[in-house]
């Protein structure tokens, strides 16, 4: 089993449940594309530089610090970072059970898992399936690194995920955005909701891929096959002008998604067959 990132506990009441903390995401597969100087396309350093003296300064030498007051500061070190609140860097400490479909999903940031440790296994069974019978998350704060989080316990299958979330002061306010306040008829509802029924499946996460990656990568292909390796590509013409309003006529597009819809999903078939 990988490392973990932090062995503590899930902490509500009296009640405390060892586990071992791991991130839920893989590594990304956006591609690594490297900074150029348009001017002779060679690559574009960074360097860490100390500012008094301009040398360059190996990792091995770089520190934290605060500045508390203008040009002075205070060296922070990990220790130091736990001695600031020993329980609160190695617990889950539940607040609250709250209903889980309660949490709006903008408040959703990023998922950890939880594993049992040693001599935790019964009492992270019982939360886990407690949890999945209730429908309730776990609201609790977690110390990730040097940030306390705000984070939602949350039973999925066989694991205990913890779902960092956003603090309400982290989100804008919906009052800000210029919504529209556009009405719609019943028949277009009722057309709206045949397509959504016609779309409808079970979610299967493996079916979906980033399409958008090979895509880049087939665009590159192409530029060096035709030598344009260091052309920089300007947008077309047609790209640029952007399209006068026009008026959607909302009913003939539900229709037509309708109509085509079947043909779309029985392709879909004789292609799994």
């Amino acid at each position: 089993m990988a490392r973990g990132l932090w062995k503590g506990a899930i902490s509500f009441g009296l009640v405390n449940v060892p586990v071992e903390l791991h991130s839920a995401q893989k590594r990304s597969s956006e591609l690594d594309l490297t900074m150029l100087d348009k001017r002779n396309l060679a690559p574009v350093g960074y360097r860490r530089v100390n500012k008094e003296s301009g040398k360059e300064v190996p990792w091995s030498e770089v520190v934290k610090g605060y500045e508390y007051k203008e040009g002075e500061y205070v060296v922070l070190s990990a220790e130091d970072f736990r001695r600031a609140n020993p329980e609160a860097t190695r617990t889950v400490d539940i607040h609250a059970f709250v209903d889980l479909a309660d949490i709006p999903p903008q408040y959703f940031d990023k998922p950890y898992y939880l594993v049992p440790g040693k001599r935790g296994e019964k009492p992270y069974a019982l939360l886990r399936e407690t949890l999945e019978k209730s429908g309730r998350a776990g609201i609790a704060t977690v110390v990730i690194r040097t940030r306390q989080y705000l984070a939602a316990l949350i039973a999925q299958d066989e694991v205990l995920v913890l779902n960092t979330l956003r603090y309400a002061g982290e989100l804008k306010p919906v009052s800000e955005l210029d919504l529209p306040k556009a009405r719609v008829t019943s028949k277009e509802l009722d057309m709206a909701l045949r397509l959504v029924e016609d779309m409808q499946d079970e979610w299967h996460p493996d079916k979906f891929k980033d399409t958008y990656r090979e895509d880049i990568l087939r665009r590159v292909k192409e530029k060096v096959k035709a030598g344009e390796t260091e052309e920089i590509t300007e947008p077309e013409k047609a790209a640029r002008e952007k399209p006068g309003a026009e008026v959607i006529d909302l009913m003939s597009l539900l229709k037509k998604s309708i109509s085509e819809k079947p043909r779309k999903h029985h392709a879909r078939k004789r292609r799994a067959a």
